[in-house]
């Protein structure tokens, strides 16, 4: 994986929307590109998907460029099976909502395998 392992790791699939608004707010691309797993899939605004961690990175590299202040929204319920996990906000403009599957690592921590944030929209 791409990134600084000196990152906090996610320990609930739910710490994952909480470290993507910080490392989008202060534009650390290795920190975003960190939190998926490396053939991970990331939905983009114009309905195209961006596959593996190059097109992740690529993608996060274009909207970071602006310095957006992203929000935190509202975590909604988590529904777990098994070493997965599917995760929702309810953004902060209150229409809008993400929804991700993260997968749980052999070492006990949490990155998304699939992502589809209306953040980036």
């Amino acid at each position: 994986m791409s990134g600084d392992r000196s990152r906090e790791r996610a320990v609930e699939p739910e710490d994952l929307s909480r470290f993507v608004v910080e490392r989008l707010n202060t534009g650390d691309v290795d920190g975003l590109v960190a939190l998926y797993e490396p053939g991970a899939v990331l939905a983009l605004p114009d309905g195209t998907v961006a596959t593996g961690e190059r097109e992740i990175r690529r993608a996060y590299e274009g909207f970071t460029a602006d310095r957006p202040v992203v929000q935190h929204g509202e975590q909604q319920r988590t529904l777990h099976h098994g070493d997965l996990a599917l995760t929702s906000v309810q953004l902060a403009d209150g229409k809008d909502a993400t929804v991700e599957v993260a997968r749980r690592q052999s070492d006990g921590t949490w990155l998304w395998v699939i992502d589809r944030p209306s953040v980036l929209g």
